[in-house]
Order: structure tokens, then C-alpha cells, then sequence
């Protein structure tokens, strides 16, 4: 288990010594699963509906999660690149009420540069990297703003990266990339208590590799930097339940507990009173 239990995120600290949630708010009309939800009904193209994103993060923060990652970019297995003035007007409305108007962590999920400094000035205290510092600028956008920051491991890029995943040993080459990208972000004056690593479950691995991973995420180095997992509804949970993505609640809550059990400290999901439950329950059966 990592050594540090403190996350900071700008003003906000974390207390890691119980694992918490990151509710999963897409305002993307191409998610894999329920950014479209959240479109304006008043126009042809794609809008955020702002009112219903709110709503939508404050029942994910009244059910338990103390972070909110706002993504306005889907990443899903073949998804096209977003310009990033359309990224931008997506979230930096969404960003700057959930800053404003609830008691949460707001976290971007993106890789762009730009939008990482524009979500920083909006509120946006995390910074959720898919590429982990891919873009040149993505580190003098936020080095100066003590916001957490978590680095993702990625095999190729969205548009091709499930085509044919191919690692020696996926668990160790993960470890590798992630180790480098921790030391390179500290090197450049990125604080060791701001940073999370994460397997990327789905990110160019195949169903064997994400299991892999997911069962042994103790193995990953460094240990001393805390693992978020975000498995929730994924295809990696439908194709073993063979369930569509709105009825793979239970299979994602199964999957979040052998993480949990692998010493995940942060949950992404999309079902946050469910995966809220089930920490409970996993804290109370490892604290007996």
C-alpha cells in the first residue's frame, strides 16, 4: 500500500485512508455511455444543457462522491478528436458553476493544454490526463496551481488503440510507463502529494490484460503514489456479463471490489450511491 493518504487538489485535501469516488459527468454527445443525457433540448447541435449537468453532479456529490471529473471529449474505443474550442465551450460553463455552486473537487478530464489552464481558471482543482503529459504545454498549465493530477497509462490513441493491443507483460510495462511519467512530473516541480496514477482499464489492453492489471495492481510502481481505477460500465464488464451498458451495474460493482482489494484508492464511476455502498462494505469486512 502507497504511503501517502493526503491528496491535495489545489485548497482541497483528501483523505486517502479510505478509498473515494470520482463521479463521472460527460458533457460529450458521444460517450460510450450517458453524455447525451445531458444535451440541451433547444438546439440541433449538441449542447450542454449547464442546469442539468449541475443536477446531475449534485446528486453524485449527495450520494458520496467528493470528486466531479467534467469531460468534454470522448475517449472511447474509436472516438474522432474534438477541436479544442469545442472542448472548451463544453466544460468551462460546467466547471465554472459546479465551482460555484456545490462542495466538490472538480476534476477535467482532458489532454489538451489550453483547456486544462481555462478549466483551472474556471475552478477545476484535478487535472485527469488520459495521454499523462502528452501535450508540451499540458505541465506549464499546471505546475504553478498545486492541482491534483492523474497520470494514465494509454497504448496508442483513442481512434486505434483497441485494434490489436500487444504487450510482453502487461503488467510490468504499465508499471514502466507510469513509474517514468511520475518521476518526469516531479522532476519538472509537480508535488508527489498531487499525483494519482491510473491503469487505464480499456486504454489499448484486451480482456485478458485488463483483468490482469485489475488483479494485480499491487505489482504497479510507485507504490507510494496513490491508483484510481475507473472501470464502471465498461466493455471489459460487458463481455463477461454479457450485458448492455446500462445493466452493468453489478458487474462494475464486482470489478471495483477487486480493485479495492488491489489497493485502488480512487473509484471512478458512474454509479456513485452503488459504489459508495460497496466501499462501505469492503472498509467495514477489511477493518473486522
Amino acid at each position: 500500500m502507497f504511503s501517502a493518504r493526503i491528496l491535495e487538489a489545489g485548497e482541497r485535501k483528501h483523505d486517502l485512508s479510505s478509498p473515494i469516488v470520482m463521479g463521472i459527468l460527460n458533457t460529450t454527445p458521444d460517450s460510450f455511455s450517458d453524455g447525451a443525457e445531458l444535451a440541451s433540448s433547444n438546439s440541433g447541435k449538441f449542447r450542454v444543457d449547464i442546469d442539468k449537468a449541475v443536477s446531475c453532479a449534485r446528486a453524485m456529490v449527495s450520494d458520496g462522491a467528493v470528486i466531479v471529473d467534467v469531460g468534454g471529449e470522448s475517449t472511447r474505443p474509436g472516438a474522432a478528436k474534438v477541436p479544442v474550442q469545442e472542448e472548451l465551450d463544453r466544460v468551462v460553463p460546467v466547471i465554472e458553476r459546479l465551482s460555484s455552486d456545490l462542495d466538490v473537487t472538480v476534476s477535467i478530464d482532458t489532454s489538451s493544454s489550453l483547456v486544462m489552464r481555462e478549466a483551472i481558471n474556471a475552478g477545476a482543482r484535478m487535472v485527469n490526463d488520459v495521454r499523462a503529459l502528452a501535450d508540451s504545454g499540458a505541465l506549464d498549465s499546471i505546475k504553478n496551481f498545486n492541482v491534483a493530477l492523474c497520470l494514465m497509462h494509454m497504448q496508442g490513441a483513442p481512434t486505434t488503440m483497441q485494434q490489436a493491443p500487444d504487450y510482453s507483460d502487461v503488467v510490468t510495462e504499465v508499471s514502466d510507463f507510469l513509474s517514468e511519467r511520475v518521476s518526469f512530473a516531479i522532476s519538472e516541480g509537480i508535488d508527489r502529494s498531487c499525483l494519482v496514477v491510473d491503469p487505464g482499464f480499456g486504454f489499448g489492453k484486451t480482456l485478458e490484460h485488463n483483468y490482469k492489471l485489475l488483479t494485480n495492481m499491487r505489482e504497479l510502481r510507485p507504490l507510494d503514489v496513490p491508483r484510481m481505477i475507473g472501470v464502471s460500465r465498461k466493455s471489459m464488464i460487458g463481455i463477461v456479463t454479457d450485458r448492455d451498458v446500462k445493466q452493468r451495474l453489478a458487474g462494475s460493482i464486482a470489478a471495483t471490489v477487486i480493485g479495492l482489494n488491489s489497493g485502488a484508492s480512487i473509484v471512478r464511476s458512474h454509479d456513485v450511491s452503488a459504489t459508495i455502498d460497496a466501499i462501505k462494505v469492503f472498509e467495514m469486512a477489511r477493518r473486522a
